[in-house]
């Protein structure tokens, strides 16, 4: 122990000062003692003052060699090593924690029993417009100001979540809210943002009443004809009326397997894989398209075509077919008889290619422009039927499109005409694509 050494210590020096007395019979022998015991004090308030240096400074190594203070200053400096240990793990614990709530595609707010904001997550701070640490605080509620959301915290509990429409930065976002509590009167909220989800579902909805109001028309129209020839004696009909009768029930029938096809192809296109890329011959696609475009239009229009022949794109050949024609199509029936279709493939200054079908038909007002490519989306849904598409051309076009790496592009002004292309990159170009041993391009006439 420390106090029994420093005792024998002194006991030595006092028997060693006493020895000296008797020998040499003067005070020598005490101011040897003395000045011993003052220069032993010294050392020892040195060797105090470093332990005392130490102590307010632990995250160093301990002083060496400090005497009988070795043994207290060892066992306490393991101590604080062990424990500076434990915290930085805590620390990187709680660090590798905060990192994870920041990166959770939710949103995260902590708030007391006041409702007060004590820290929130990035995503919060994207959902709720919170800024930390301006916010931090601050009143949730007051914040919000969103009466449905007020009116459900001050429930009792929240075993279910709540959606809250919020404004933010001019766009609405729906936001599906739950708090929860924990702790000690502590409040943790979660949000989701929704929006995409409920336009998901809406567009959902909207397909099935879509799809069920195109197949209820021509179906209500054969139920009706198959109806009268039942119950009317066979001789009772004429055969002219028989054979119109017939003939409206075909074109019915035509009418559901063309649009039960466009949407087995629409499915097709959204559930598999795309092709590998070939080099599509496009001249000789555009030369069979506009075969097919004359006899629809059966010479009602003038038709101009541009045609680069030496420009070919990588693709799937069956699926470029289907979307050149839906778009030479749509120009066909919506442009007036007299009117002018200009069909033009060609290069474009970095590289792409462009094919564009340009009418001077009706025209769309811009208000529709963003939602064409929607299934069965109409701007005139009593002239789409007359004209007999099926609503989903421009859709499957669009898929057709996203899977060649292509954008579909529409201009359009009512009364002037419209504007339907395809710009492929130039990665989708095919490269060395040559004239030679193609059938040349018709002469537009």
């Amino acid at each position: 122990m420390i106090w029994l050494r420093t005792l024998v210590l002194v006991a030595l020096w006092a028997a060693a000062a006493l020895l000296a007395q008797w020998l040499i019979g003067d005070p020598a022998g005490w101011i040897l003692f003395s000045i011993a015991i003052s220069g032993m004090l010294l050392w020892r308030s040195w060797r105090l003052h470093l332990v005392s240096h130490w102590a307010n400074h632990p995250e160093t190594s301990p002083p060496a060699s400090v005497g009988p203070w070795d043994d207290i200053l060892a066992p306490l400096y393991r101590y604080t090593r062990a424990r500076a240990r434990e915290l930085n793990e805590t620390q990187n614990t709680m660090q590798g924690m905060l990192a994870a709530a920041q990166a959770l595609p939710d949103g995260a707010v902590t708030l007391n029993e006041d409702f007060q904001i004590d820290w929130c997550n990035r995503m919060a701070r994207q959902h709720l417009g919170l800024r930390l640490p301006a916010d931090r605080g601050h009143n949730l509620l007051n914040l919000l100001r969103a009466p449905e959301f007020v009116e459900y915290a001050h429930r009792q509990s929240w075993p279910e979540p709540i959606l809250v429409r919020l404004g933010q930065q001019g766009q609405e976002r729906l936001m599906m809210m739950q708090l929860t509590a924990y702790a000690s009167n502590q409040r943790l909220l979660i949000t989701r943002d929704v929006t995409q989800i409920e336009r998901l579902e809406t567009t959902r909805r909207d397909f099935v009443a879509n799809v069920s109001h195109e197949l209820r028309t021509p179906l209500t129209v054969l139920a009706g004809f198959l109806e009268t020839l039942r119950d009317m004696p066979a001789d009772a009909l004429p055969a002219e009326q028989r054979e119109q009768y017939i003939d409206m029930m075909h074109e019915q029938a035509q009418r559901m397997q063309a649009i039960v096809e466009d949407l087995l192809t629409l499915s097709t296109l959204e559930s598999s894989p795309g092709s590998d890329p070939r080099a599509v011959n496009m001249g000789a696609l555009l030369q069979k398209a506009r075969q097919q475009i004359e006899a629809l239009s059966g010479g009602r229009h003038v038709l101009e075509w541009h045609v680069d022949e030496t420009l070919d794109v990588l693709g799937a050949e069956t699926e470029l077919t289907s979307a050149l024609s839906n778009l030479l199509t749509n120009a066909v029936r919506y442009t007036p008889d007299g009117g002018t279709i200009t069909v033009r493939w060609e290069r474009e200054d970095d590289g792409g290619a462009r094919y564009s079908v340009q009418d001077t038909g009706i025209g769309i007002p811009a208000r529709h422009l963003p939602r064409l490519t929607e299934r069965f989306y109409r701007v005139d849904r009593g002239r789409s039927r007359a004209v007999g598409g099926t609503g989903l051309g421009l859709a499957i076009t669009k898929h057709i499109a996203m899977r060649h790496d292509a954008e579909l592009l529409i201009t359009s002004e009512p009364g002037k005409g419209s504007v339907f292309a395809l710009r492929f990159p130039p990665d989708r170009v095919a490269i060395d694509s040559t004239p030679l041993g193609r059938a040349p391009f018709s002469p537009a006439h």
